[in-house]
């Protein structure tokens, strides 16, 4: 077929989710999903985590097998990327010129991996973090490696330095920024992570840039901005993404930084959907600014507005944000935004390894960064929620549950 009633272009958690839900709701006509990457769908966050610390095969990553997608007549394009879409005319092509037409399109692209502009990025050697090519590739060089950098502290640094380590390699971080995580969470957090890692052997580095990356066949190492060499047989980028929106902003669609959409993800080109790391929305539980979610939970539940608003149900996004990341035996759960909050308050010891931050912004409960503390994680987002105004004493009272809060606040 070269044409579809509904079009998803992205493999990944947004785009399978859209799927899945169109046919839950008993959507009935015509259904593909055009994917860059030759996989099926698979959870990408354990890319950076069990699979490359070689805890998790692949297969179990997938997230439906090859016969759910035939059995619910599902059409799976995979290994083909759209550079082109002809709003007016309903129709996408990919890089070899094949185009289909559509009458809904959903773009659930995501974005690619952001590059360092110096010297050296491109060598043998130098990996970023997005794909299983990615992963598959380091898995293979990983046996000549004695040490590696890994450049960036935000998450996918942080989780792959973890697995590096896991597997015996030395590891240097290096984090431009004055401490890690610095972008998402409070200095407390960010202080024990530095520690854990350190604990663990990680050469932590802040505040620090790079100038160069070394290397004639491969990497070499790295020459950071004060003139230090880094001996090093593998980096590893972890500097965020640029969202893949080219072809939409090319066709018209109102954006930048991703691609703007509504509350039912509608983009402003005519039957045109955005999901998931690419769509940028006014999110309520960040006062209403437009911005970004780069999280599974965010392209999931913006999947299924999508879904629902094509098939005439009514439907809003209306969700509160959850991440989560692991790294050696911590589990790290956040709920909500922590963005501009202007109070964090540390409830438990860090000490103990199980603790949590909880964010306030004039004096509502904002967000929750849950170290090995499930039940604080799981209460709190019922304080985040309802933007409970509660009394800080009571909120780093590590006897008082947090669900008792709930009841006394306003």
């Amino acid at each position: 077929m070269d044409a579809f009633d509904v079009i998803v272009v992205g493999g990944g958690h947004g785009g399978a989710q859209a799927a899945i839900a169109l046919r839950q709701l008993g959507f009935s006509a015509s259904l593909a999903v055009i994917g860059a990457e030759a996989e099926l769908p698979y959870e990408r966050p354990p890319l950076s985590k069990e699979y490359l610390a070689g805890d998790k095969a692949f297969e179990r990553m997938l997230i439906r097998p090859a016969a759910f997608w035939a059995e619910r007549d599902i059409t799976m394009l995979s290994g083909r990327e759209i550079v082109n879409v002809d709003a007016a005319a309903h129709r996408v092509t990919d890089a070899d010129g094949v185009s289909y037409g559509y009458r809904h399109l959903i773009w659930a692209t995501g974005g690619s991996p952001r590059r360092l502009s110096c010297a050296g990025h491109d060598l043998v050697g130098v990996h970023t973090v997005r794909t299983r090519a990615d992963v598959d590739l380091m898995i293979r060089e990983l046996p000549q490696v004695e040490q590696a950098v890994v450049i960036g502290g935000g998450y996918i640094g942080l989780e792959a330095a973890a697995a590096l380590t896991k597997q015996g390699k030395r590891v240097v971080l290096v984090e431009a920024l004055d401490r890690v995580l610095a972008r998402v969470a409070g200095p407390a957090l960010s202080r024990f992570f530095e520690q854990e890692h350190r604990a663990h052997g990680v050469d932590v580095r802040l505040g620090t840039g790079v100038d160069c990356i070394l290397g004639d066949a491969g990497v070499a190492g790295v020459r950071l901005a004060d003139g230090e060499v880094i001996p090093a047989q593998m980096v590893i980028v972890g500097i965020g993404i640029v969202p893949a929106v080219a072809p939409l902003l090319a066709a018209g669609a109102a954006g930048g930084n991703g691609v703007m959409v509504d509350a039912q993800c509608c983009t402003s080109l005519p039957d045109i959907f955005a999901i998931g790391d690419c769509a940028l929305h006014a999110n309520e539980f960040a006062d209403g600014a437009a911005i970004r979610l780069e999280s599974v939970q965010n392209a999931n539940d913006q999947a299924t507005v999508a879904a629902r608003t094509i098939i005439g149900t009514p439907a809003a996004y209306h969700a509160v944000p959850w991440f989560w990341s692991n790294q050696y035996d911590l589990k790290l759960q956040t709920v909500g935004l922590s963005i501009g909050h202007d109070a964090a308050l540390v409830r438990g010891d860090p000490v103990t390894r199980s603790f949590s931050v909880i964010y306030q912004r004039q004096g509502r409960v904002v967000a929750l960064d849950c170290v090995n503390a499930t039940k604080d994680y799981v209460q709190g987002r019922k304080l985040v929620e309802a933007r409970a105004v509660c009394d800080p004493a009571q909120l780093i009272d590590a006897a008082t549950p947090l669900k008792e809060l709930l009841s006394t606040a306003t």
